[in-house]
């Protein structure tokens, strides 16, 4: 029986799917970093900052804005208001 490209093509995506989240994952830990650790940061430039982390992310999975904003932006934001004692929103 020849070989069915379908199952080779799905492994394919798998491992590109591992790849991206795993690089969205690098990329929430250097933000976070930079939310805890620069001290030039503002609060204005933080909030650019979690905001240009959503629109790579969604660059990266489009659709899933719904999923960032549950699983990363909170804790972006929760570091922010820890460093500059703002209320929650």
């Amino acid at each position: 029986m020849p070989d069915d490209p379908q199952p080779a093509q799905s492994a394919k995506e798998s491992e590109e799917e591992r790849r991206k989240l795993r690089r969205l994952q690098i990329m929430v830990g250097m933000v976070s970093s930079v939310l805890s650790q620069d001290p030039d940061l503002t609060p204005s430039r933080s909030r650019e900052l979690i905001a240009n982390c959503k629109a790579a992310a969604l660059l990266m999975f489009p659709g899933k804005e719904l999923a960032f904003d549950l699983i990363y932006k909170s804790r972006l934001e929760r570091i922010v208001q820890e460093r500059f004692r703002t209320p929650s929103r």
